[in-house]
């Protein structure tokens, strides 16, 4: 029965857990570029009372052994990084990633962090920043006296200045690309930073080398889906709530087993 409580209990925080990771899924529903995660979990060790193959009492190996587990624990939060929808805004400096791969921007601690929100506007200097005010790598500044704001498929940022209509060619918007994405660390305002298991970024002009194209005028929209969500935090809250009735039902049988004894 102490085992059957400590699993109940091990079952009860996991499911806590996976209602955390739900909660926040559905609070950034309309995050600009959020991604969703998904609780990870795996059974713990066992004891093997009786092993498999042990010879029988007529000698013959088991078939079967007898174990018992020792509840579940959280293993990780997987980051789903499937494509939002894109929605248009006509902003001309709002930028969406049709494909893999995220915009790079500055920290004011001198380190790159790396966004899939490309929801950026223009400082006092003319640089462009995301919504924090971070700079958007590599630098491009827009004129003060630029008309109009264009941004090709393949990144190449230019601007109208003047009457006439000329376009000028301001910079070139690139796109990291990684072996593994889902390795990256959130840190918070739709940023995400490089590490380890997600290996170095890999710079491409977007539309190369696998990386997306960009979508001028477009945002991408949380990949989160309001409807799957509410079903897993519902199945969820189910779970949580049989493993507490695993806890009444265990202390019931121990009230039992004591007053027999």
């Amino acid at each position: 029965m102490i085992r059957a409580l400590n699993n109940a209990a091990a079952g009860m925080k996991a499911q806590e857990m996976n209602i955390d990771v739900l909660s926040n899924n559905l609070a950034n529903v309309n995050t600009s570029g959020f991604k969703r995660a998904r609780a990870e979990f795996a059974d713990m060790f066992y004891t093997a009372r009786v092993q498999a193959g042990a010879p029988s009492a007529s000698g013959s190996p088991l078939p079967v052994g007898t174990e018992l587990g020792h509840g579940v624990r959280a293993v990780a939060t997987y980051k789903d990084f499937k494509d939002g929808e894109t929605r248009q805004t006509g902003n001309p400096l709002d930028i969406a990633v049709n494909g893999r791969g995220f915009f790079q921007v500055l920290q004011p601690s001198g380190e790159i962090a790396f966004t899939r929100a490309g929801v950026f506007k223009s400082n006092s200097e003319g640089q462009l920043v995301n919504s924090d005010g971070y700079t958007v790598e590599p630098q491009i500044s827009i004129p003060a006296d630029a008309t109009s704001v264009t941004v090709s498929e393949g990144g190449v940022v230019s601007v109208t200045l003047g009457d006439d209509g000329n376009q000028v060619e301001v910079g070139q918007l690139q796109i990291a690309t990684f072996a593994n994405p889902a390795g990256l660390s959130s840190i918070g305002q739709n940023l995400l930073k490089e590490t380890p298991a997600s290996g170095q970024a890999m710079l491409s002009v977007p539309g190369e080398n696998g990386a997306g194209r960009l979508l001028q005028g477009f945002l991408e929209t949380s990949n989160v889906s309001v409807v799957a969500e509410m079903i897993d935090l519902i199945s969820a809250q189910r779970a949580y709530e049989i493993n507490a009735k695993v806890v009444t039902a265990s202390d019931e049988m121990l009230k039992a087993s004591t007053r027999l004894g």
